[in-house]
């Protein structure tokens, strides 16, 4: 009898622990964190320059210091975590990250698991391949072998034009494959090819097919986290952070909504 008494405090005990510790990551406004004084976003590591990895394994690039602007503005301290990219969705919805500052387009599949901040920069998905090339626009695909990034937009775009669709971790892994003679054609964000060109990739961009937004990406149970972090990047963008961080990765601000 007194070890089933112990064994019913002890479990009591736990319970409690394990409530204090979720009402701890409960903030006075609702938010919820995983660590109440941190601002842990995920990002992949793999899309030079909008998140990379340094030499001493530290992540830094455009989205890196976005989330670090937020983090900032949210009086919280950033610590930035590495998913690949195709598993961060799902890595925010099962609470290994706060938020997702990782250059995900928003749309409608995404938006049916996830919730989207307002936009923090405008992209679209281009058409690259290698400098012979006689494919100029998305007609010319058709029958192609197109290569895209694993779980993005930019693999679903290619789908609409070909049935030979090849999936890489990331963009600059299928276009370096691009630029070494494989595939016909890759499909990426505009700034992601523009800046593997730069870096002596052999390839060249043909048509931009639309204009996308990109968001950070929340669990879509923790709305005052996410009007928390839209009016973080409110201020962001009237203080002219965004655009300052812009201009150091890519010459140009491509955070405001083109006309």
């Amino acid at each position: 009898m007194k070890s089933s008494v112990t064994f019913i405090v002890s479990i009591l005990v736990v319970l409690g622990l394990l409530s204090g510790c979720a009402e701890k990551d409960q903030l006075e406004d609702g938010s919820k964190l995983i660590n109440d004084d941190q601002f842990v976003f995920a990002a992949s590591g793999e899309f030079k320059p909008f998140s990379y990895v340094n030499d001493d394994m530290t992540v830094t690039g455009f989205d890196i210091e976005v989330g670090d602007a937020i983090a900032k503005e949210l009086d919280l301290e950033p610590v930035p975590k590495r998913i690949k990219f195709k598993g961060i969705v799902e890595g925010v919805k099962t609470g290994r990250a706060d938020a997702a500052v990782a250059s995900h387009t928003i749309n409608e599949q995404r938006s049916k698991h996830v919730a989207f901040s307002t936009p923090y920069y405008y992209s679209g998905p281009q058409i690259f391949v290698r400098p012979d090339s006689d494919i100029k626009t998305v007609e010319d695909l058709k029958g192609k072998e197109v290569a895209a990034s694993k779980g993005s937009t930019y693999a679903t775009t290619a789908e609409k034009y070909t049935t030979n669709v090849k999936t890489y971790d990331s963009d600059i892994t299928a276009l370096k494959a691009l630029s070494g003679g494989r595939h016909d054609a890759v499909i990426t964000d505009f700034v992601t090819g523009k800046e593997a060109t730069k870096e002596g990739f052999d390839i060249e961009g043909r048509q931009l097919i639309e204009r996308s937004e990109q968001a950070i990406v929340l669990p879509d149970d923790n709305p005052q986290l996410l009007a928390r972090i839209n009016e973080a990047l409110e201020n962001l963008r009237e203080d002219g952070t965004l655009a300052e961080i812009s201009k150091k990765y890519f010459g140009e601000d491509i955070t405001t909504k083109p006309e």
